[in-house]
């Protein structure tokens, strides 16, 4: 028992360690520090932040992983299920808030949306769930619309559940999906050659860390190959790409700074139960519809929460 309150004066005397495992520092993870700072926390003196980038670089999220268990951390935030996967395998003892996909229990990371179990808790993100709504909203954009390409990379687990997504939103609007699998730059030449022999009418980018990092290529390639497109990443419609329908990550990571309390006060990860992402972000890019030639509907456009001119 002395022991116990020994640690607990520590812990409470000390800055706590937390670990950021993300692809990219881009603005939604300022979010962690707002929520932190409404539950009361100031950094430097309640927390410090040890971020770490995969770059587009799925399999260095196990390096990156180790790194921040290593040091140590105290809680480990994971934004993805490629992230959450590493920090998952790294550590069975330093608590994990993620942000993954639809099916953290498929994708082998938790027991149950009730009781995850384990060290592992946070928010289910609902992007793959999100497919279906984005082919719905290239099918308003295009009502012509017959073919879609979809963009996804085969060493991301979560793909393949997005794809599933995919297919049961295509099925129900009356769509052909021609699945273009690529993982590494120069792949995107092929994908495309093949897009266009398919008569792709428009594509689908599943969200990924390299499919992500290289949204600036890949949006210029498709305007190039005048494709309209729609992605998981409000940075994609930024890069270029003409829409983007997703979970609000900025009010994902505002939330699991409410998990970080409730676990520095003592509470098992295991014991806390999955929450759902509950709001959502549409961004129409005019620019990059104006380089495609397409007149945006005005029923998109009053439903988009930003219209980049």
């Amino acid at each position: 028992m002395a022991g116990s309150v020994s640690l607990r004066a520590e812990q409470s005397s000390r800055a706590r360690r937390i670990g950021v495992l993300v692809n990219e520092p881009w603005p939604a993870v300022e979010g962690l520090h707002v929520g932190l700072d409404e539950l009361g926390y100031r950094e430097g003196k309640d927390f410090r932040i040890e971020y770490r980038f995969a770059e587009g670089a799925t399999g260095r999220f196990a390096g990156l992983a180790a790194e921040l268990v290593s040091l140590p951390v105290d809680v480990i935030v994971a934004w993805g299920t490629p992230a959450a996967l590493a920090a998952r395998k790294a550590t069975s003892s330093i608590p994990i808030v993620m942000s993954a996909g639809d099916d953290p229990v498929g994708a082998g990371l938790i027991s149950s949306l009730a009781r995850p179990g384990g060290n592992v808790t946070g928010l289910s993100s609902q992007t793959a769930g999100g497919e279906e709504k984005r082919l719905a909203l290239l099918k308003e954009l295009r009502p012509s619309l017959s073919r879609v390409a979809v963009l996804s990379n085969p060493t991301n687990p979560y793909s393949v559940i997005a794809v599933e997504h995919a297919q049961r939103g295509a099925a129900a609007l009356g769509l052909s999906l021609d699945v273009m699998e690529l993982s590494a730059v120069s792949e995107l030449d092929v994908a495309f050659r093949a897009m266009r022999e398919k008569s792709a009418d428009a594509a689908l980018v599943i969200a990924d860390p390299f499919l992500a990092h290289e949204r600036a290529l890949v949006a210029t390639l498709l305007v190039e190959h005048r494709l309209p497109s729609i992605s998981a990443y409000h940075e994609c419609a930024v890069a270029g790409g003409l829409m983007a329908y997703m979970t609000s990550y900025y009010d994902i990571f505002r939330r699991e700074a409410i998990f970080i309390d409730k676990i520095f006060e003592g509470a098992k990860p295991g014991d806390l139960p999955i929450e759902q992402a509950t709001k959502f972000e549409f961004v129409i890019n005019l620019k990059t519809a104006k380089a495609l030639g397409l007149d945006v509907p005005p029923s998109l456009l009053v439903h988009a929460n930003r219209l980049i001119e």
